[in-house]
């Protein structure tokens, strides 16, 4: 059978098209063929196998064009976005180039507006010197016919008189002529106009028919009416030219027929007075609307540094201004009146709001002057809410006293929390300013509370005012001091207590002493200052509640040994004078005793409260009170006897139990103990037995390895911060020095090494050089390397060339041994006042180290 005739059901003729089409049959065929040997097996199995790898990397590249085609669509939405956001922008852009536009051509409008209102305002000034040189010309023409004599006038009334009896007798016309010849008479007289301006700025004539004359030389107009008589006229002038009295020009003097004036005259004359009075208020009425129509349009052209010459304007115009949303505008205006004013332009804008309290009274000042103050404690120039600030103490004296501590009080609270230094310190002025101002002390644990935060604040100038002025005035207002030192004590310790411990060993020492960050070293040092601050209200408080009176020194309100005496024995109620013993010291000991070494600021400012103390309560509570108390709390045995027996385990609860806690009570109380306490003046000869039993006395006894000779050391360089036992210590140390006890030397060496810092060049030259010289000679090697590390520290801290070659020479007597040990303490101890010393000093190291090379 042929391929033929196998496939009937094919066209060959058109086989491409048709599943019969097998492409490359031949290759495929011959790769079958090949295929049934092994060789050609594995050969097609790797070719299967890379055809499934091309197959993969086609589809992986199909969906990565797949991807790509999605990002490309993304992309043109993207595009498209952007491109309509960009029309849009530029429309928008279009749109306010055309509101810039309208913004301009209104700016142009307003400047016409406020030229035509400076023209008004030139106008209404041009009438108004109009008036005034018309008020002039009548006063000048007043004056003109005061001058003349009263005989003249008198001369021509009879004149007048004699004329007018001679035409009564003519009748009824007679008598109108008469009053023809009168008023042709009359208009010879002066005439002449007053002008006013009305409301609506018309001009209005008054003629001033007759003038009289006054015997004090005043002249005042008379008003006489058509229905008078001119005999009655003439009598009058009569009257008041012989009488030379003064006549009242609000009074018409008019007779008829010897009778009082009518009723409807006076009637007239009071609604004379009426409406005149009327007019003057509506033209000051309508005066003060122009004023305050003007006054925002004039002061942004005024400068800066002439604005407060627009003061009392302003001043005038929101007083009297009927319009109350008129007048909160200009207040705004006041207040905002200088961008940003200086000291002396705050104080000449306070002046008038001060001013402003008074004449408007309470109500206004609480409607209309605080707000102004509410809105502007959050604007961005510290001078303007420096300016709040200032209005909030000086104002609260003209609102009620509900409202200073409600409204006012809120608005210190939140002043209290400025970003500004000044406006901090400005609150804390005006706070002590307002609380006498409050009706009661219900808010009193808020204004401690501010209080406390005013003075740990970070900035020094808020600290110092909240200690001078705002802890007084919180003392005097609330009465409470009992209270503020339970709080501060608490403040101090929780301050300390909140801080990680040195180390985190339970246990050991440094588990006791706490890491302090800048802020709780800055908030212990302030509170310790309050504390210093509040002595002598402690002082002043235990000796008025004293029991015992009558044992009280008056002359220096000292507390004698005698008080003390009775005060143990008779157990009498004290808490005033307890809280210093019982609380305080037991307080600020627990407060040493978590301070490292370095924390020195912190034990000096606890020494300067301790020495306080003894001045204030006497050397009799030194002695007997706090000397005890510290001794106790260094594990030292004291008298107690001066304490009543309630406040005995108190008292001896201070003493150290454990081994680490007398290292940390020596390390930590002990200098407080010597400075503060038997540093005081009245202690110089006890402090110096203490210091010698310490440091001699204590080295002979077998148990010294138990005292902490470097605590002690540590403390005795604390004591030498202050300058005025320096003295004491060199004499101590000389006995030391030349001690035939090897420890004592070395003690003396290390304490020399020590003390360093706090010691000028005379005292290095005069006092510790010798020492360390007398030191450096000794046989004992132990000595001699001490003497070498104490010399380095001079060579450190001091850059006399006398100081440097006195430790050149002692260096090269220690090099001349030739011992190694010796080389090398000396080239360590120069080592560290390499950075610090001189440059000949340099050069003998440098010279020192190629000779140890070579």
């Amino acid at each position: 059978m042929t391929f033929y005739e196998e496939v009937t059901d094919q066209n060959l003729d058109v086989w491409q098209n048709t599943p019969a089409c097998v492409p490359d049959a031949l290759r495929h065929y011959y790769y079958q063929y090949l295929s049934s040997t092994s060789e050609a097996a594995e050969e097609k199995i790797a070719m299967l196998r890379e055809n499934e790898s091309l197959l993969k990397a086609n589809e992986r590249l199909n969906n990565e064009k797949e991807k790509l085609l999605i990002a490309k669509d993304l992309s043109n939405n993207q595009i498209s976005g952007l491109t309509k956001s960009l029309e849009a922008v530029q429309k928008d852009l279009k749109d306010r180039e055309s509101q810039i536009q309208e913004l301009k051509q209104s700016w142009e409008r307003q400047r016409k507006e406020i030229n035509d209102c400076r023209s008004e305002i030139t106008s209404l000034k041009m009438h108004i010197e109009g008036s005034r040189s018309g008020m002039n010309m009548v006063a000048s023409d007043v004056d003109d016919v005061q001058s003349q004599s009263l005989e003249k006038y008198k001369e021509e009334i009879k004149s007048l008189q004699m004329e007018i009896v001679g035409l009564k007798a003519k009748g009824a016309y007679a008598s109108e002529s008469i009053d023809n010849s009168t008023s042709e008479k009359e208009s010879h007289q002066a005439e002449e106009k007053v002008v006013e301006i009305d409301e609506d700025k018309t001009i209005v004539s008054h003629p001033v028919d007759v003038v009289g004359v006054l015997g004090n030389g005043d002249v005042l107009p008379l008003s006489i009416n058509e229905t008078n008589k001119p005999e009655e006229v003439l009598e009058n002038l009569l009257n008041s030219s012989d009488e030379n009295a003064p006549i009242d020009n609000s009074v018409l003097v008019t007779k008829q027929n010897g009778q009082a004036p009518s009723e409807d005259g006076r009637l007239q004359l009071e609604s004379d007075k009426l409406g005149d009075k009327a007019a003057s208020e509506n033209m000051g009425l309508r005066t003060i609307e122009i004023l305050a129509d003007a006054l925002p349009k004039i002061v942004p052209y005024v400068l800066i540094n002439h604005r407060e010459e627009l003061l009392p304007l302003m001043m005038c115009a929101i007083e009297c201004h009927p319009d109350s949303g008129v007048r909160d505008s200009l207040t705004h205006t006041l207040f905002n009146l200088i961008k940003r004013p200086d000291e002396q332009q705050r104080r000449i804008i306070m002046d008038a709001c001060v001013r402003l309290a008074k004449n408007v009274g309470e109500m206004r000042t609480e409607t209309e002057l605080l707000p102004q103050c509410w809105e502007q404690i959050n604007h961005m120039y510290e001078e303007r809410r420096l300016l709040v600030a200032q209005s909030c103490g000086e104002l609260a004296e003209f609102v009620r006293p509900e409202i200073c501590d409600s409204l006012i009080l809120s608005i210190v609270q939140q002043l209290i929390e400025d970003s500004a230094i000044v406006v901090r310190e400005a609150a804390a002025h005006n706070l002590s300013l307002l609380l006498p101002l409050f009706p009661n002390v219900d808010k009193y644990f808020k204004v401690e509370e501010l209080m406390f935060h005013l003075v740990c604040d970070p900035s020094g100038v808020v600290v110092d005012t909240a200690l001078k002025e705002l802890l007084p005035a919180v003392i005097k207002w609330g009465n409470r001091l009992e209270h503020i030192l339970r709080v501060l004590l608490s403040h101090i310790l929780s301050s300390a207590q909140h801080c990680p411990p040195l180390s985190g060993v339970e246990g050991s020492m440094e588990s006791h002493l706490r890491v302090l960050g800048e802020r709780e070293r800055w908030n212990i040092d302030v509170l310790l200052r309050m504390l210093v601050e509040l002595l002598s209200s402690v002082h002043q408080k235990a000796v008025e509640t004293c029991p015992l009176s009558s044992a009280l020194e008056s002359k220096d309100m000292m507390f004698s040994t005698s008080l003390l005496e009775t005060y143990a024995r008779e157990h009498a109620e004290w808490p005033a004078f307890d809280w210093m013993h019982v609380d305080c010291f037991p307080d600020l000991i627990q407060l040493a005793c978590m301070l490292p070494q370095k924390e020195d600021n912190l034990r000096i400012r606890t020494t300067k409260f301790l020495l306080a103390v003894s001045e204030y309560f006497g050397d009799s509570y030194l002695v007997h009170i706090m000397l005890p108390l510290f001794l106790v709390s260094v594990g030292d045995n004291a008298d107690l006897s001066f304490f009543p027996s309630v406040n005995h385990p108190r008292i001896k609860g201070l003493r150290p139990r454990t081994a680490v806690a007398e290292r940390i009570a020596t390390m930590c109380v002990l200098p407080l103990l010597l400075a503060g306490v038997l540093g005081a003046p009245s202690q110089h000869e006890q402090l110096a037995n203490y210091l010698r039993g310490l440091l001699v006395d204590g080295t002979l006894k077998e148990s010294q390895s138990t005292k902490h000779t470097a605590e002690i050391i540590d403390a005795v360089r604390f004591l030498c911060t202050f300058e005025k036992h320096h003295s004491i210590i060199f004499n101590i140390l000389w006995e030391m020095v030349v001690s035939s006890n090897i420890d004592m030397k070395i003690n003396a060496a290390n304490l020399l090494k020590a003390i360093m810092p706090y010691i000028d060049a005379k005292v290095a030259s005069t006092h510790v050089l010798p020492a360390l010289i007398t030191l450096g000679s000794d046989p004992n090697l132990n000595v001699k390397y001490a003497s070498i590390e104490a010399f380095g520290a001079v060579a450190q801290h001091f850059k006399n060339d006398m100081i440097v070659d006195k430790i050149r020479v002692q260096m090269d007597a220690f090099l001349e041994d030739g011992s190694h040990e010796a080389t090398i303490a000396v080239v360590r101890a120069l080592l560290v006042a390499v950075p610090h010393t001189t440059e000949r000093l340099r050069d003998y190291i440098l010279n020192l180290h190629h000779k140890k090379k070579n």
